[in-house]
């Protein structure tokens, strides 16, 4: 499995990727929204996104719109990985298409138990 982690902070993107790899992920990663939608515009699509909101160039928000407006991604699972906890952002995310929310600081058991909600674990993880 396939996922892209989309962090401007350099040392989240390697907690999250690593997080991910340990579960048998592929993983890629993206400084910004604008570097996430090149990788996939370049057709690398994986199955989950993993991505900040407050970013420089394109946040998170207009990355989840982006995606949900081509046709060819939409099956690409977004999960927002951000600082923003209050309850309207949380509604914002979601209403433009993020699958879940997971506020930062997390634990790596809490994303692995949101990738198991998404039914995104590895068959072998899930055992």
């Amino acid at each position: 499995m396939r996922a892209l982690v989309i962090d401007d902070s350099k040392v989240m993107r390697r907690i999250v990727a690593g997080i991910l790899e340990d579960l048998g992920y592929e993983v890629r990663q993206a400084g910004h929204g604008r570097e996430g939608l090149d990788v996939l515009d370049g057709g690398w699509v994986p199955e989950l996104v993993c991505v900040d909101w407050n970013m420089p160039v394109m946040d998170g928000l207009q990355f989840v719109s982006a995606v949900r407006a081509n046709p060819a991604w939409r099956q690409v699972t977004i999960m927002m990985v951000t600082s923003e906890s209050e309850h309207g952002q949380i509604v914002r995310a979601l209403a433009a298409g993020a699958h879940e929310y997971v506020i930062k600081p997390f634990t790596a058991d809490a994303i692995r138990d949101k990738l198991a909600l998404l039914g995104l674990l590895p068959e072998e993880v899930a055992r």
